[in-house]
């Protein structure tokens, strides 16, 4: 689903060039559950917004589904995400002044899609993340997990077949981030593809694929079984 050719990214820092990413080749199925793993400045998170389309490579090629994306426009790239790919960030990014629902009904209403077909799909994504009680709630009155599992559902509301989770436990306490890894991994066994940046090797260590980034390189690069880590929870 993802191919990933020789990329490079190359920042310009004053007159000096930084290699966030060199010669990374990297390929991503449907359904893998993947970490990416590394210390701070490896070149994970650029790994990500590159195979987000929020960022380009200087060089390399990306294929998505069989095609180029690689040189695609800026409107191309940005209806390619809102179709293909869901993103997780660790700051959650809700929209303060909506509601739960009316944050994850978003992306559909910006899609276009009628509000008739939009409240059943708001509804049955809010029960899945057990929100159901919580949809009339803004951000504010949340608590952190709460607010991560919206921002999930709010992420694969469109049926993506890949969802980008950037630190998506960074801002919450340990019981909520098992909770919200939890989610994932039943995304996982859904079929979706989750690909998952974590500086916590507890987490990225559950992933059946795990990626290690040094200096902007791939070093290593292992599979695990079986395809997922005993469940977190003992039910």
């Amino acid at each position: 689903m993802i191919e990933l050719s020789h990329i490079e990214r190359i920042f310009h820092v004053g007159d000096q060039q930084v290699h966030a990413l060199r010669a990374v080749d990297l390929s991503i199925a449907r359904g893998e559950y993947t970490s990416i793993m590394g210390p701070s400045g490896s070149g994970k998170s650029t790994l990500l917004n590159i195979v987000g389309l929020l960022d380009r490579p200087d060089s390399g090629t990306y294929q998505l589904d069989g095609a180029d994306v690689t040189s695609l426009s800026e409107e191309q790239h940005a209806h390619t995400r809102r179709d293909k790919i869901g993103f997780v960030f660790q700051s959650f990014h809700l929209v303060s002044r909506l509601t739960a629902a009316e944050n994850v009904e978003l992306p559909m209403m910006l899609a276009g899609i009628e509000p008739a077909a939009r409240k059943p799909r708001v509804q049955q994504a809010l029960q899945a993340m057990g929100l159901e009680n919580r949809a009339h709630h803004k951000p504010e009155q949340l608590s952190g997990g709460q607010r991560q599992r919206v921002a999930i559902a709010r992420a694969t509301i469109m049926q993506p077949a890949v969802l980008l989770a950037d630190e998506p436990t960074g801002n919450l306490d340990r019981a909520s981030g098992l909770d919200v890894i939890a989610v994932l991994e039943s995304l996982v066994e859904k079929g979706m593809a989750v690909v998952v940046v974590t500086h916590d090797p507890f987490i990225g260590e559950r992933a059946r694929r795990q990626i290690r980034m040094e200096d902007g390189r791939v070093v290593s690069d292992r599979t695990t079984t079986p395809p997922l880590r005993e469940p977190l929870f003992g039910n």
